[in-house]
Protein backbone atom coordinates (compact mmCIF):
# COMPACT_ATOMS: atom_id res chain seq x y z
CA UNK A 1 0.00 0.00 0.00
CA UNK A 2 1.57 3.77 -0.61
CA UNK A 3 2.03 6.34 1.33
CA UNK A 4 -0.65 8.51 0.01
CA UNK A 5 -3.55 5.43 0.84
CA UNK A 6 -2.80 4.92 3.97
CA UNK A 7 -2.86 8.89 5.33
CA UNK A 8 -6.01 9.20 3.41
CA UNK A 9 -7.50 5.77 5.67
CA UNK A 10 -5.86 7.48 8.65
CA UNK A 11 -8.05 10.68 7.75
CA UNK A 12 -11.24 8.55 6.94
CA UNK A 13 -10.58 7.18 10.09
CA UNK A 14 -10.63 10.49 12.36
CA UNK A 15 -13.16 11.85 10.48
CA UNK A 16 -15.37 9.09 11.66
CA UNK A 17 -13.98 8.70 15.09
CA UNK A 18 -15.26 12.10 15.47
CA UNK A 19 -18.92 11.67 13.97
CA UNK A 20 -19.11 9.08 16.55
CA UNK A 21 -18.36 11.04 19.49
CA UNK A 22 -20.79 13.89 18.06
CA UNK A 23 -23.57 11.61 17.44
CA UNK A 24 -23.17 9.73 20.99
CA UNK A 25 -22.12 12.90 23.01
CA UNK A 26 -24.99 15.41 22.36
CA UNK A 27 -27.31 15.99 25.08
CA UNK A 28 -30.55 15.52 24.82
CA UNK A 29 -32.79 18.27 24.48
CA UNK A 30 -35.74 18.48 27.36
CA UNK A 31 -39.14 18.63 26.10
CA UNK A 32 -40.27 22.86 26.08
CA UNK A 33 -43.06 23.48 27.81
CA UNK A 34 -45.68 23.71 24.64
CA UNK A 35 -44.38 20.38 23.76
CA UNK A 36 -45.67 18.99 27.46
CA UNK A 37 -48.95 21.19 27.36
CA UNK A 38 -49.52 19.54 23.81
CA UNK A 39 -48.97 15.75 24.65
CA UNK A 40 -50.85 16.25 27.84
CA UNK A 41 -54.01 17.61 26.14
CA UNK A 42 -53.66 15.53 23.36
CA UNK A 43 -53.65 12.00 26.27
CA UNK A 44 -56.65 13.64 27.93
CA UNK A 45 -58.96 13.94 25.70
CA UNK A 46 -58.14 10.81 23.15
CA UNK A 47 -60.32 8.34 24.47
CA UNK A 48 -58.86 5.12 25.92
CA UNK A 49 -60.07 2.03 24.56
CA UNK A 50 -59.69 -1.37 26.96
CA UNK A 51 -60.40 -3.90 23.49
CA UNK A 52 -59.41 -4.08 20.05
CA UNK A 53 -59.06 -1.93 17.17
CA UNK A 54 -62.46 -2.70 15.81
CA UNK A 55 -64.15 -1.13 18.95
CA UNK A 56 -61.36 1.86 19.32
CA UNK A 57 -64.78 4.22 19.11
CA UNK A 58 -65.94 3.19 22.09
CA UNK A 59 -65.40 4.37 24.88
CA UNK A 60 -67.41 2.32 27.58
CA UNK A 61 -65.86 -0.72 29.71
CA UNK A 62 -66.13 -4.25 27.93
CA UNK A 63 -68.00 -5.55 30.57
CA UNK A 64 -70.74 -3.69 30.20
CA UNK A 65 -70.97 -4.86 26.56
CA UNK A 66 -71.55 -8.82 27.59
CA UNK A 67 -75.02 -9.52 27.80
CA UNK A 68 -75.76 -12.96 29.67
CA UNK A 69 -78.71 -14.37 27.63
CA UNK A 70 -78.53 -18.14 29.86
CA UNK A 71 -78.78 -18.50 32.97
CA UNK A 72 -80.02 -15.07 34.16
CA UNK A 73 -79.19 -13.28 37.09
CA UNK A 74 -81.04 -15.11 40.36
CA UNK A 75 -81.57 -18.30 38.22
CA UNK A 76 -81.53 -21.76 39.46
CA UNK A 77 -79.35 -24.10 37.93
CA UNK A 78 -78.38 -27.61 38.58
CA UNK A 79 -75.37 -29.00 38.70
CA UNK A 80 -74.36 -29.02 35.12
CA UNK A 81 -76.04 -26.05 33.37
CA UNK A 82 -75.68 -23.96 30.07
CA UNK A 83 -74.22 -20.78 29.48
CA UNK A 84 -75.06 -18.56 26.50
CA UNK A 85 -74.81 -14.47 25.39
CA UNK A 86 -72.56 -11.72 23.62
CA UNK A 87 -69.51 -10.75 23.89
CA UNK A 88 -66.97 -7.81 22.36
CA UNK A 89 -64.76 -9.35 20.27
CA UNK A 90 -61.96 -7.82 23.02
CA UNK A 91 -63.09 -10.00 25.62
CA UNK A 92 -61.77 -13.44 23.82
CA UNK A 93 -58.47 -14.90 23.03
CA UNK A 94 -58.14 -17.27 20.34
CA UNK A 95 -62.12 -17.50 20.57
CA UNK A 96 -62.61 -18.37 24.17
CA UNK A 97 -62.74 -16.25 27.74
CA UNK A 98 -62.36 -17.77 31.07
CA UNK A 99 -65.37 -18.62 33.26
CA UNK A 100 -65.64 -20.03 37.40
CA UNK A 101 -68.28 -20.60 39.49
CA UNK A 102 -67.40 -19.54 42.91
CA UNK A 103 -69.97 -20.56 46.36
CA UNK A 104 -71.09 -18.39 48.62
CA UNK A 105 -67.34 -18.60 50.23
CA UNK A 106 -65.60 -17.59 47.13
CA UNK A 107 -64.10 -20.93 46.59
CA UNK A 108 -63.92 -21.91 42.97
CA UNK A 109 -66.35 -25.13 42.40
CA UNK A 110 -66.46 -24.91 38.28
CA UNK A 111 -64.55 -24.09 35.55
CA UNK A 112 -64.99 -23.82 32.03
CA UNK A 113 -64.52 -21.79 28.96
CA UNK A 114 -66.98 -19.55 26.83
CA UNK A 115 -66.24 -20.53 23.51
CA UNK A 116 -67.14 -18.37 20.19
CA UNK A 117 -69.64 -19.11 17.56
CA UNK A 118 -68.53 -17.20 15.05
CA UNK A 119 -65.12 -15.24 13.98
CA UNK A 120 -64.42 -13.69 17.18
CA UNK A 121 -61.86 -11.05 15.50
CA UNK A 122 -64.92 -9.59 13.93
CA UNK A 123 -66.08 -6.06 14.83
CA UNK A 124 -69.30 -5.90 17.31
CA UNK A 125 -70.89 -8.59 19.81
CA UNK A 126 -69.64 -12.00 19.54
CA UNK A 127 -72.26 -15.11 20.30
CA UNK A 128 -70.69 -17.56 22.41
CA UNK A 129 -71.81 -20.54 24.57
CA UNK A 130 -70.23 -23.13 27.52
CA UNK A 131 -71.55 -25.88 29.37
CA UNK A 132 -70.29 -25.81 33.04
CA UNK A 133 -70.19 -28.91 35.61
CA UNK A 134 -69.62 -28.55 38.92
CA UNK A 135 -67.10 -30.05 40.32
CA UNK A 136 -68.45 -30.26 43.95
CA UNK A 137 -71.81 -31.26 45.20
CA UNK A 138 -72.69 -27.93 46.95
CA UNK A 139 -75.85 -26.47 46.78
CA UNK A 140 -76.73 -22.50 47.76
CA UNK A 141 -76.02 -19.38 46.35
CA UNK A 142 -72.84 -18.96 44.03
CA UNK A 143 -71.58 -16.07 41.38
CA UNK A 144 -70.96 -16.96 37.81
CA UNK A 145 -68.10 -15.13 36.71
CA UNK A 146 -67.46 -14.32 33.04
CA UNK A 147 -63.82 -13.62 32.64
CA UNK A 148 -62.24 -11.27 30.25
CA UNK A 149 -59.44 -13.57 28.72
CA UNK A 150 -56.38 -11.36 29.32
CA UNK A 151 -52.80 -13.05 27.82
CA UNK A 152 -50.77 -10.13 28.72
CA UNK A 153 -51.30 -10.63 32.71
CA UNK A 154 -51.66 -7.34 33.24
CA UNK A 155 -53.92 -5.58 35.93
CA UNK A 156 -55.13 -3.41 33.24
CA UNK A 157 -56.20 -5.78 31.04
CA UNK A 158 -58.50 -7.49 33.48
CA UNK A 159 -62.13 -7.29 33.47
CA UNK A 160 -64.92 -9.32 34.63
CA UNK A 161 -69.16 -10.05 35.01
CA UNK A 162 -70.47 -11.13 38.18
CA UNK A 163 -74.03 -13.12 38.06
CA UNK A 164 -75.32 -14.26 41.52
CA UNK A 165 -76.98 -17.49 40.81
CA UNK A 166 -78.40 -20.42 43.04
CA UNK A 167 -77.66 -24.42 42.96
CA UNK A 168 -80.32 -26.73 43.67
Amino acid sequence: MSRTSAVVIAIMALVIAVLAWLLWTEPVSAPTTSQVQTATTTATTTPIAKSSASQATSTAPLDTKVIVSTPKSGAVVSRTFSIAGTAPSGWFFEAVFPIMVRDDNDNAIGRTQGRAQSDWTAPGPIRFTAQVTLETAYKGPATLVLMRDNPSGLPENDDSVEIPITIK
